[in-house]
């Protein structure tokens, strides 16, 4: 098993870009004094800020992971899938909905407006990425409530079309 020291020296290159380096760090003894003192006194005996500074370094990377025909790809296949009609087929409690508070969706239908899983051109982490829209008939209320939920793919299924 290698020793720590050798771990890092078998990849400086990726060591000294993506991990921060942050030279030692020794804090010098308390005088006698100062020892048996609050803690705010203890804080300010010690070494001066500018010994303390910490120097780290980051890697900004511009490469991505996917290319653009991909993300186009994707960005087509979703643009067909806007405006289709979807149930909810799971279980799913949501608590936004201030007019119908903790709605459960199972079974209800609604309309795919959005898909947020690519934006500017890049695709996203987005881990509910279609925005569905569903309306509700609320008790008291003349018309009826409308909201949006962010759902997977495989919450909902896709109701035929009645064109």
């Amino acid at each position: 098993m290698p020793t720590p020291a050798t771990a890092t020296t078998t990849t400086p290159a990726l060591a000294s870009s993506i991990f921060c380096r942050c030279p030692p760090f020794s804090v010098p003894p308390l005088p006698p004094a100062v020892a048996s003192s609050p803690p705010a006194a203890i804080l300010a005996a010690r070494a001066p800020v500018a010994q303390r500074r910490v120097s780290c370094q980051i890697v900004v990377s511009t490469d991505l992971s996917s290319s653009s025909s991909e993300v186009e790809e994707e960005e087509q296949q979703a643009a067909a899938k806007i405006g289709k009609r979807v149930r909810v087929k799971v279980p799913l409690k949501v608590y936004h909905v201030q007019k119908a508070p903790e709605l459960d969706l199972n079974g209800l239908e609604g309309v795919i407006k959005q898909y947020v899983g690519v934006w500017k051109g890049n695709r996203i982490s987005a881990n509910l990425p279609f925005k569905v829209e569903f309306k509700i008939d609320v008790e008291g209320q003349p018309r009826p409530v409308k909201f949006f939920a962010h759902l997977k793919e495989d919450e909902f299924e896709y109701l035929p079309s009645s064109d």
